[in-house]
């Protein structure tokens, strides 16, 4: 039967010339079946435009199809194969199932496979060489034919493997949608409806070896076939063209489609004239017969036709199309359905353009097909079965219940989320067990509630734990306790309920997929169990598999209205009827796409194919070449407004270029001008929306208003006015003249909250100094970090400090001299305190992983230095210990030594640090080290009760850093030798007594202190030491630091006021630095600078400020 090509440039009107010749022919010939295939995609659009076009606005005897759609009508009346489909869905799951069966057998894919979108590659391949009937005699050929290509063997090897799986397991039971065709074509001669038919392909830019085949047998039983072809009426009807050029694809298409047949009918040649898409649009005109050609001419012309933009971000560059479109609509009069938004990448500009068209009010439908990973139902069940397949981690359990379909409520997850951080609640045995320990800052009462919602938790997942566990299943039996379980939850209440929701705030993408995502899910199982129902698998395999068909699973959505703007893809959407098109994202790497990193053949690989004469699917360099014809058909799809942009940067702020094409088109088009989104030739531009003007609205609030601009005046004079917007324009008022508040709260506040303010207690003092409203969250809210099962250092330094109190009471308790212990004694009474702390420590955390195992080892290595160091310190000197964590007022004193002397009795204080805190004067004068200077005035008060008779004096303040210090050494040195170097690494730093004969009482060595002394015997320069009067002068300017700092916070202050004193500042370590609203950018909040000062001016500022 005749084959008919009806060719014609791109507008030029080849469809609605076919279209009215096949519409006159039906209405003749009413007993005639008329057919229109074009692509999946443009079917509905096609049957609007034939109902549209038909004198009796009916289509009564034409049909307008797919392929698919052509096979099932076909299989519907001839029969044929009974075999069921397996779409893409399926065909995951049985490609995992057969990874997870045949992994051994795979050299290449073995590890790849489980990269994200592997399988997917490997789908990919499989339908290709089904579609291209590529069998498995020929890829067994091409992998001999490779022996010289290692990596591609290995590759067809495992392909191979699968290939093969994959068709065996089809054999007799199913066939894919590549399959399909091929049925179709070996039962096209036993169809009574299409013999004698009249068809039609339209929409179409090519065809697979399979379709072509589908043709072949068409032809062989159809009346006519008429194909419309896409190409430049200049160019020869025949002509084998090379890939780069613009036609390429149009001609081999009618090459592939002549060699079917000798029938052939003259070509229909359709040349632009009066009805034709840009008959009113010369600038249009022009650039379908000039884009991308080589006898390309000037358009010197002005015109508003086209236009190209550029902004600084892709937000910005959404947000100005937003505004043009609703600027056509209210003064051109267009209408949003006869607007569209096309882009190369969907992905980043679709979620800009919902942002975008929500702002501004613009009703859209965005053509994509949503992945249903991210609804709430699937996101229960990925958390239920990973809940089970990790043994209820506490990454899976609360990825589960803060899906929001579980019983257990946002308020109830928190009190659980809490308990199993701070106790380490992981494993299902954890759940089932009543909880009975409670942690810092819980309330005792509060268990009852929290082993209630416990309980209601293990209720609603304890049978598909059960489920889960123990031997392997069949699929089936999984399935089917999946679905007790979604039943037991009432899940489609649950989405009936937010579908409910959606459809009463308007909300109609949103309310269509709740409306299917129960039905997919069933369907998705109710496939498991017919694909796959009798295979046996473990919980992590069959939950692979069903993660495997949900990763395909899609909500196809239509647009819910007419009126709306489309937003789509350059390649897959299809536009018809469009007045205004705007192109955006036309920036390299979108514009073309990248095409090097798809499939798991590369393009040398597809060369090789190529060479041995195996036809497969476009490679990397031919698509690049099909991306120029697909921006042509897009290009040429406007009969009215054509509008190019692109962005500046990119969402990181990285500076990115302009796609070729935007300079293509402005060499057409001399004087076609770049605007600026950021600067409009009118500031009304601006104003297009009430929700649009916001952002002028804040402009001027805060760069660039002035009071005498009447549009900036009359603006903001509207939004006060307005019901809707009033409130929002006082909030932003307000946010724009904020300044730091002055957070007083009051002496009779302040004296409720604190009481009153021990002047022992240095660390409270010494938060104060630093930050005022810190002080305020701690001690007046009891503001708390929240508590976390963790071991982190400053757990490390409490378990040193406790083990090292306990040490020292244990000591004293058996009447043993710290001097005279023995090494082997020392070590083995640390090890029993270390065991006592660690025992049950932050609720057993230390017994909890090999990891805190080790840190236990640690610490008792560091407790051992600790214990060594110090009582060789002690060895070398004459003081004696008198106290262990002396409690005094608001503190307690690690260590106090004494020595008594005649009529004088020496105190040393040494406070213990797990970091690495160093005596700073400096800080002691601003009131941030207060700490030793308290405590040495609380001893010797102690000190002088117990000796009236006796003179009390400072022997020295210090800080010992517990650590264990690396020493270099040779191999050859020996312990000895070694020792004093890592007792001089474990010196304490503070504050000594200047005279000589206390210094060597402390330490005859010296090794220990903070001090050195020149050859005549006296102390060198830098020392840090104080004479008797120094200390009296430290002491009493800490008094009154202290009185006035409790002064300060009984008055009520709590300003946000960090300090910085050279390179520290208050904020570095704070808790609280994420909720005090410290920001240097809103006027008042700075720095409280404090002043450095040598040694020197530091005690005369001491002087003058005591006396």
């Amino acid at each position: 039967m005749p084959l008919q090509f009806i060719i014609g440039n791109s507008g030029a009107g080849k469809s609605y010339t076919a279209f009215q010749s096949l519409i006159e022919e039906a209405v003749k010939n009413p007993d005639r079946f008329y057919y229109v295939i074009v692509p999946e995609q443009f079917t509905m659009q096609t049957q609007k435009t034939l109902v549209e076009m038909h004198p009796d606005k009916g289509i009564l005897n034409i049909d307008v199809l797919s392929f698919d759609r052509l096979a099932h009508r076909v299989l519907e009346e001839v029969g044929g194969d009974r075999r069921s489909l397996l779409e893409e869905t399926g065909k995951n799951m049985v490609l995992q199932k057969l990874v997870q069966k045949h992994q051994k057998e795979l050299v290449y894919l073995k590890n790849q496979i489980k990269k994200p979108g592997c399988l997917d590659e490997v789908k990919s391949l499989i339908s290709e060489f089904m579609q291209y009937e590529v069998g498995e005699e020929e890829i067994q050929k091409m992998q001999e034919d490779a022996k010289d290509k290692a990596l591609l063997q290995m590759k067809l090897q495992d392909v191979a493997v699968l290939y093969r799986a994959f068709r065996e397991y089809l054999k007799e039971h199913y066939m894919t949608s590549e399959e399909v065709l091929e049925v179709l074509a070996r039962e096209i001669a036993f169809s009574k409806r299409l013999r004698d038919s009249a068809l039609l392909m339209d929409g179409f830019t090519g065809f697979t070896p399979v379709q072509i085949k589908v043709i072949r047998e068409l032809l062989c039983v159809c009346r006519k076939v008429s194909v419309t072809v896409t190409m430049d009426v200049l160019e020869p009807f025949v002509y084998k063209e090379k890939s780069h050029q613009l036609f390429y694809m149009s001609h081999k298409m009618i090459r592939s489609l002549s060699e079917l047949t000798r029938d052939m009918e003259e070509p229909v040649w359709v040349k632009p004239g009066k009805a034709s898409r840009f008959a009113k649009a010369p600038a249009l005109s022009f650039l379908e017969q000039n884009l991308f050609r080589y006898n390309r001419k000037v358009y010197k012309e002005k015109s508003k036709e086209i236009s190209v933009f550029t902004a600084g971000s892709p937000v910005r560059e959404m947000e100005e199309t937003a505004r043009r479109i609703l600027k056509l609509v209210r003064e051109e009069g267009y209408r949003y359905g006869e607007i569209a938004v096309i882009t190369g990448n969907l992905e980043e500009y679709g979620s800009l353009a919902r942002q975008a068209f929500d702002h501004t009010g613009i009703p859209y439908f965005i053509d994509e097909k949503h992945s249903i990973l991210m609804n709430p139902f699937v996101e229960f069940i990925r958390g239920a079965l990973e809940m089970t397949a990790q043994n209820f981690s506490y990454e899976s359990v609360f990825r589960y219940l803060r899906c929001g379909m579980s019983d257990i409520t946002k308020e109830e997850t928190d009190w659980l989320d809490n308990y199993a951080v701070a106790l380490g609640i992981r494993g299902f045995k954890k759940w089932e067990e009543p909880w009975v320990r409670i942690y810092r800052g819980m309330k005792e009462e509060s268990l009852l509630e929290l082993n209630r919602i416990r309980e209601k938790f293990v209720q609603e997942i304890q049978d598909l734990a059960e489920g889960f566990a123990g031997r392997k299943k069949t699929v089936g039996e999984y399935c089917r306790r999946l679905y007790d379980f979604i039943v037991k939850n009432r899940i489609q209440e649950k989405l009936k309920f937010q579908e409910e929701k959606f459809r009463e705030s308007g909300c109609r993408a949103m309310e269509k997929e709740y409306g299917q995502i129960f039905g997919i899910v069933i369907e998705l199982l109710d496939k498991m169990v017919e694909i796959l129902g009798e295979e046996i698998v473990s919980p992590e395999e069959f939950r692979q598999i069903l993660e495997t068909g949900m990763s395909e699973a899609k909500v196809a959505l239509i647009p819910p209205g007419m009126d709306q703007v489309l937003v789509g893809d350059m390649e897959r959407t299809r536009l018809k009827d469009v007045k205004a098109l705007f192109f955006v994202g036309v920036n390299e790497g979108n514009i073309p796409k990248n095409t090097l990193s798809g499939g798991l053949l590369t393009e040398m690989d597809r060369d090789f194919f190529a060479d041995q004469g195996v036809e497969l699917a476009p490679g990397p360099k031919e698509l690049m070449n099909m991306q120029r014809f697909y921006l042509y058909l897009n290009l040429t799809k406007p009969s009215c407004r054509l509008c190019l942009s692109y962005a500046g940067s990119n969402a990181k702020g990285e500076a990115i270029s302009p796609a070729y094409l935007i300079h293509t088109v402005r060499r057409l088009f001399s004087g076609l001008e770049v605007q600026q989104a950021e600067t409009p030739e009118n500031s009304l531009d601006l104003l297009e929306t009430p929700a649009v003007g916001l952002d002028y609205l804040i402009w001027g609030l805060t760069e660039g208003g002035e009071k005498d601009d009447p549009l900036f005046q009359e603006l903001y004079s509207w939004y006060l006015r307005s019901r809707e917007y009033s409130e929002i324009a006082q909030r932003l008022t307000q946010a724009v003249f904020m300044r730091k508040p002055s957070n007083r709260i009051g002496e009779s506040v302040a004296k409720a909250l604190y009481g009153e303010v021990s002047p022992y207690s240095a660390t409270r003092l010494e938060r104060f100094a630093a930050c005022a409203f810190a002080h305020f969250l701690k001690y007046g809210l009891a503001v708390t970090e929240r508590a976390e099962y963790e071991f982190h250092a400053m757990d490390m330094g409490n378990v040193l400090h406790q083990a090292l109190e306990r040490f020292a009471a244990e000591i004293q308790k058996r009447g043993l001299d710290w001097r005279e212990l023995k090494e082997e004694e020392r070590d083995r009474i640390a090890g029993e305190c270390l065991e006592e702390v660690t025992a049950d420590y932050g609720n057993t955390i230390l017994k909890s992983s090999a990891r805190n195992q080790y840190m236990i080892q640690r610490t008792f290595r560091i407790l051992k230095r600790t214990l060594w160091a110090l009582q060789e310190q002690l060895r070398n000197g004459e003081f004696v210990p008198e106290g262990f964590e002396v409690s005094i007022g608001g503190g307690r004193i690690d260590r106090l030594d004494v020595l008594k002397e005649d009529k004088k009795v020496y105190v040393k204080i040494i406070d213990y640090k797990s970091g690495n805190t160093t005596f700073d004067l400096v800080g002691i004068y601003h009131g941030l080290q207060l700490q030793l200077v308290v405590y040495m005035d609380a001893a010797m008060e102690a000190e002088k009760k117990k000796h009236p008779d006796c003179q009390i004096e400072p022997a020295g303040i210090f800080y010992y850093n517990i650590k264990d210090p690396m020493i270099q050494s040779s191999f050859e040195e020996d312990m000895d030798s070694i020792s004093p170097k890592i007792l001089k690494e474990l010196k304490m730093n503070g504050l000594v007594n200047s005279s000589e004969g206390i210094i060597y009482k402390m330490d005859a060595a010296g090794s220990s202190l903070p001090v050195a002394f020149n050859k005549d015997g006296g102390l060198r320069k830098g020392a840090s030491a104080a004479t008797r009067e120094q200390f009296r002068l430290l002491n009493q300017y800490v008094k009154n630091k202290i009185q006035d700092i409790r002064s300060d916070i009984l008055s009520g202050d709590a300003q946000v006021s960090p300090y910085e004193l050279g390179k520290k500042n208050a904020c570095t370590y704070c808790q609280y630095q994420g909720v005090c609203g410290f920001d240097k950018k809103i006027p008042g909040y700075e720095y409280r600078r404090l002043k450095q000062f040598d040694s020197r001016d530091i005690w005369d500022s001491m002087e003058k400020e005591v006396q």
